[in-house]
C-alpha cells in the first residue's frame, strides 16, 4: 500500500511562493516580503521562512543582491543540452539501453535524496538502480528514488525492465508534466557495493550528478544519484563573457 507523506512546511511555503512567482504576484525583478512580512503573512515560524527561502535560491527562483535584498528571478532557465545527465537518466530507455537492472525495492531515503523530495528522514522510498555499460564496462551507476505518492498504477516498482523511459511511463501513468530539472554535482568516495558495480579500486572517487526533476510548480518527480568514476571523466565548459 502506498502512503503520501506530506512535504516539511518549508517545502510547501517555497511551493507556494514559486506558485506566486509563476502568477506574476512577486513579478521578476522585485524584492520578495521581507522575512518578518512572510512570517506574518504565512503563518509560518522564521526558521521555516528561512529554509524556504535558501531552498528557493537554490534552485534559481532567488537570488541575493548585495544592497538589494532578495530578489525575485522568475521560473529557473532549462538549457537544453544533449549531453546533460539529468536529461539522459530521465529518458533512457531501459529495455533498449546497454546495461543492466542491478536494484529495485524500498530503502530508507538518502539524507541528500530526503531533502531534495521533501521527504522527512528515514522515510521509505523506491529506489531503481540500472548499471550503464559500454563494451562491457560499467560507465555510470544511476540510483533513481521515487516518493511513495507516485507509485501506484506504475510498474516503477517491478523488477522487470521498462519499456520506454521513467519520464514517459510517469507522465502516461499519473498524468503528471516533467517541467525542469537541476543538476548538482560533487565528489565523494563510493561506497563498497558502488565500488564493485563500477569496478574501481580502492581511493578512487566518484563525481555524483544529483538531478532533481520537478513539475512547474516546483514539486520533485523523481531525484537521479549519478555515480561517474571520476579517474575516467573529464569536464569541459566553453561561454562567452559579456
Amino acid at each position: 500500500m502506498a502512503y503520501e507523506v506530506e512535504p516539511p512546511k518549508y517545502v510547501r511555503l517555497a511551493q507556494t511562493m514559486q506558485r506566486r512567482i509563476e502568477d506574476g504576484t512577486y513579478p521578476p525583478g522585485t524584492r520578495v516580503p521581507s522575512e518578518n512580512q512572510l512570517v506574518q503573512a504565512f503563518g509560518m515560524s522564521r526558521p521555516t521562512v528561512v529554509r524556504a527561502l535558501e531552498l528557493l535560491k537554490r534552485d534559481g527562483w532567488l537570488e541575493s543582491r548585495q544592497g538589494f535584498g532578495t530578489i525575485v528571478r522568475g521560473r529557473p532557465e532549462v538549457v537544453e543540452q544533449q549531453d546533460r545527465r539529468g536529461r539522459e537518466a530521465l529518458e533512457r530507455d531501459e529495455s533498449q539501453a546497454s546495461g543492466r537492472l542491478v536494484d529495485v525495492g524500498e530503502v530508507p531515503v538518502p539524507a541528500r535524496i530526503a531533502s531534495a523530495l521533501g521527504l522527512p528522514k528515514r522515510t521509505k522510498v523506491l529506489v531503481r538502480r540500472f548499471l550503464v555499460e559500454e563494451d562491457g564496462e560499467a560507465v555510470e551507476l544511476v540510483s533513481s528514488y521515487f516518493p511513495a505518492g507516485l507509485l501506484e498504477g506504475t510498474e516503477l516498482d517491478s523488477p522487470e525492465l521498462l519499456t520506454g523511459s521513467v519520464r514517459e511511463h510517469l507522465e502516461a501513468r499519473k498524468k503528471i508534466r516533467f517541467d525542469h530539472v537541476t543538476e548538482r554535482i560533487s565528489a565523494r568516495l563510493p561506497e563498497a557495493g558502488e565500488a564493485e558495480l563500477l569496478g574501481m579500486p580502492d581511493g578512487v572517487p566518484v563525481l555524483s550528478v544529483l538531478v532533481v526533476a520537478r513539475d512547474a510548480s516546483g514539486q520533485a518527480l523523481q531525484v537521479s544519484d549519478v555515480l561517474l568514476p571520476a579517474d575516467r571523466q573529464e569536464l569541459e565548459d566553453t561561454y562567452r563573457l559579456n
